[in-house]
């Protein structure tokens, strides 16, 4: 019998590739096998209704961040939007967004029949990262009453948001902040804390797989207010299977001893092999700004192609989190070692040399907002069809169909492709585009 799942992960462990990608582990023994793949047997606690040996640990993870409380998740930040999401509708706010959400954002908003208005970001790095305007933000929240901001930092280059200034904005006008900081679990124990709920979120979730020794699907749902302690937990469960994974809950119990014990003095060491790196490579290529554990080279504005020089770096054991044709991003953690850092650089150094330096060039995508013409859910549960990209200019987008990484929307369910849609679909190479019946 094939075991093609199997028998990949097999290889690619045994290749020995320096993982430049989640998860944050990086291939390191966690010591989890099967014997350990249990379910709610007596003692060993139910996630929903956490009283023992779970609520200990996500107490003791709380502690470290320093929260109200934090919850662990075992379906990803995924579940974490959606429970975050699922408060405010509670409480009938409207959602003021910055548009560069993840799709999952849009798929809860769909579930939850929410009201979405946009923020456009001042985009700098295509549809991926841009600045916040935070006097848009202030606008938004004095045209609408009952309202709370959601915004995604570090983005998927790793920009980070002003979410002290936009706090600062949101409580004068009592609107909660949600922070999609799933890139982010590394941020309270930097040598400056940047964690969203120091800065003044009031809730925020973390992918701990992304840059922390946790499996794949682990993350943590925090609050900074006990007002909402007591209902994130019962809106996850709203989502979640009742069969949660316990070896991602183990991660999760492990990587806390991690934290406590190891994370601060391996960021130090990293910070300086990725400042090292960064400095050899300073007059070859431009990198942009942010959470320095993201390697985002600007391949464009430095004179190559990103997809090119990720399948150079490829070709040189070093596998990337992303690339498109202006940029590529290094995704690192305080897992990764020196050696890893001298065979990327050794990596990096091939590949820039290998091209040649071509004149540079702008290769970002100011997207402007679609117009909408049905509401997110409405497009989402209608009949739709998959078209070719080509054919779609008037038709109204439908179930968003976007490849992850990295997942952000180009159009959003129930806007109307235009043209400039359409550039940007071709841009990131999407050839098809679900569309409304």
């Amino acid at each position: 019998m094939e075991t093609p799942i199997y028998d990949f992960l097999r290889k690619y462990a045994d290749s020995e590739t320096v993982r430049c990608h989640m998860p944050g582990h990086k291939g390191h023994d966690l010591g989890l096998g099967s014997a350990l793949d249990i379910t709610e047997i007596a003692g060993a606690d139910s996630l929903f209704e956490a009283d023992g040996i779970i609520r200990r640990s996500e107490r003791a993870m709380s502690e470290l961040y320093g929260t109200a409380d934090t919850f662990y998740s075992a379906g990803g930040s995924t579940l974490c939007i959606q429970a975050m999401l699922a408060a405010m509708k509670q409480e009938g706010r409207t959602v003021i967004a910055v548009r560069n959400v993840h799709r999952a954002f849009l798929n809860a908003a769909a579930l939850l029949d929410l009201d979405v208005e946009w923020v456009m970001p001042d985009y700098t790095d295509g549809i991926l990262s841009g600045t916040i305007p935070l006097a848009d933000i202030g606008r938004r929240l004095a045209e609408t009453p009952n309202a709370c901001v959601y915004l995604t930092s570090p983005d998927y280059t790793g920009r980070m948001a002003d979410i002290r200034g936009i706090s600062a904005i949101c409580r004068r006008y009592g609107a909660p902040l949600l922070v999609d900081s799933a890139h982010g679990a590394h941020l309270h124990f930097m040598p400056t804390d940047l964690h969203p709920i120091t800065l003044g979120a009031d809730i925020c979730c973390d992918s701990a797989h992304k840059t922390l020794p946790a499996l794949t699907g682990a993350a943590l749902l925090h609050t900074s207010s006990e007002r909402y302690a007591g209902v994130l937990r019962q809106c996850m469960s709203l989502f979640a299977s009742t069969s949660p994974s316990y070896l991602i809950m183990a991660s999760l119990d492990l990587c806390c001893g991690y934290i406590a014990e190891r994370i601060r003095s391996d960021i130090e060491l990293n910070i300086m092999e990725l400042d090292r790196l960064r400095r050899t490579f300073a007059d070859r290529t431009d990198f942009a700004d942010g959470d320095p554990f993201h390697i985002t080279l600007r391949a464009a504005e430095s004179g190559y192609d990103g997809t090119e020089l990720a399948e150079l770096l490829r070709r040189g054991g070093v596998e990337c989190e992303y690339a498109d044709s202006g940029l590529m991003v290094l995704l690192m953690s305080p897992m990764n070692t020196h050696e890893d850092y001298a065979r990327l650089t050794a990596a990096l150094d091939g590949a820039l040399g290998a091209v040649g330096r071509r004149e540079p060039r702008s290769d970002g995508i100011a997207l402007p907002l679609p117009r909408r013409a049905m509401s997110i859910r409405d497009a989402v549960f209608s009949p739709s069809e998959e078209v070719p990209v080509t054919e779609a200019e008037g038709r109204i987008c439908a179930a968003v169909k976007v490849p992850c990484p990295p997942a952000v929307p180009i159009a959003a369910s129930g806007e109307v492709i235009d043209r400039d849609c359409i550039a940007a679909f071709g841009h990131y190479g999407i050839k098809t585009v679900n569309v409304v019946i």
